[in-house]
């Protein structure tokens, strides 16, 4: 007799160590005896370790006190409490109370745009550039600074500090910089040899001094090159001196993609009668900078944590800000101390992991579209 199958058999599912979890820790956690070896060891480490900081930062934890006092009294444990009482002057410094709420709208549009930019499928992305890059700045100076004739109080900038001056120092060096690095970058590829000389002796200069050197100069020597009687505002000269040190380090992580381009794609583009500054801008930096994604957050991840070096000129950025809180004598202890710097150490973490995954998302895509 013979037996005609009319419909397929079942698929069976994979076998147990070729997908799922099994399989993925046997590839990459121990896919060597060498691997195996250090899995089980770091394993160990963080057996040994995980546990004393669960006590220490949650079950003998302090979570709400009015003083130091209970904290005093536990100091095995975590003072979040201090924490929650200093908050609002970790998050804007000496900003009065009742206008703080024009920093977190300030906060809240720069958030809302920079989504805008940075989600892959964002629609009228164009239209959310020009928000940011030229209405945004107007918006946010007027709203922090104050205008007297629109009903805003004036509000110094000695009394900005924590959270949001951090993040607006390292915003305005990051938004800065890119473009006054590609700028110098195509300077020092430039035929002009005085284009060229002088590309080479700033990027040089800046990156042969330490980034104090170039503050104090930025916080001292700035008001030097303005007109007499021009004064200008002491939170605006270390912006200038983030700015142009970051500005030479991210130009030679654009010269680097430049010089990866492989010849061809110059050629290509003059063959089809491109001039200089359409090869550049739709041609060669397009290209470049995908390539050299990489290092370009990694300068962007350093001058962020970098900024915290703003408080030599007298700047309070966030880390200041902590330091001035814990030398509350109502809140002295010893577990304040390292309640506050690791409060601080999760804070830029979070800014510098998510800065690290989005690059990462990004180069998986525009890989994908490579091979595409």
């Amino acid at each position: 007799m013979a037996f005609v199958r009319v419909a397929p058999e079942p698929e069976l599912p994979p076998p147990l160590l070729t997908s799922g979890p099994l399989a993925w820790a046997r590839e990459n956690l121990f896919s060597s005896p060498a691997n195996a070896a250090t899995t089980l060891a770091l394993l160990a480490l963080a057996l040994w370790l995980i546990p004393p900081l669960i006590a220490w930062g949650a079950v003998n934890a302090v979570w709400s006190a009015p003083n130091g006092e209970l904290c005093r009294a536990h100091p095995d444990g975590a003072c979040w409490a201090f924490i929650g009482r200093k908050l609002g002057y970790l998050l804007y410094g000496s900003y009065p109370e009742g206008q703080r709420w024009r920093v977190d709208a300030t906060e809240a549009m720069g958030a809302a745009l920079i989504v805008w930019l940075l989600w892959p499928g964002a629609p009228r992305r164009g239209l959310g550039s020009a928000l940011f890059f030229l209405v945004y700045p107007v918006i946010a100076f007027v709203l922090l600074a104050g205008a007297p004739s629109l009903g805003l109080a004036h509000v110094d900038t000695l009394l900005w500090g924590g959270v949001f001056v951090s993040l607006l120092t390292a915003l305005v060096g990051i938004v800065v910089s890119l473009p006054l690095g590609v700028l110098l970058a195509l300077g020092r590829r430039s035929q002009l040899p005085l284009v060229r000389a002088a590309s080479v002796v700033f990027i040089e200069v800046v990156r042969g001094v330490p980034f104090i050197t170039v503050l104090f100069m930025a916080n001292n020597m700035l008001p030097l090159f303005l007109p007499p009687g021009v004064e200008p505002d002491r939170f605006l000269r270390p912006l200038v001196g983030i700015a142009l040190f970051s500005a030479a380090y991210m130009a030679e992580e654009v010269r680097g993609g430049l010089q990866t381009l492989p010849s061809g794609q110059y050629e290509g583009a003059m063959a089809l009668g491109l001039n200089y500054r359409l090869m550049m801008a739709l041609v060669v930096l397009p290209q470049a900078l995908t390539l050299v994604i990489p290092g370009i957050v990694n300068n962007f991840i350093g001058l962020f944590k970098d900024t915290t070096l703003v408080s030599i000129v007298g700047i309070n950025d966030f880390l200041e800000a902590l330091d001035h809180a814990m030398k509350d004598p109502e809140w002295s202890g010893p577990a304040i101390f390292p309640t506050g710097y690791i409060f601080a150490a999760m804070f830029y973490f979070v800014f510098c992991y998510a800065m690290s995954r989005y690059s990462a998302a990004m180069e998986r895509r525009l890989a994908a579209g490579r091979r595409r």
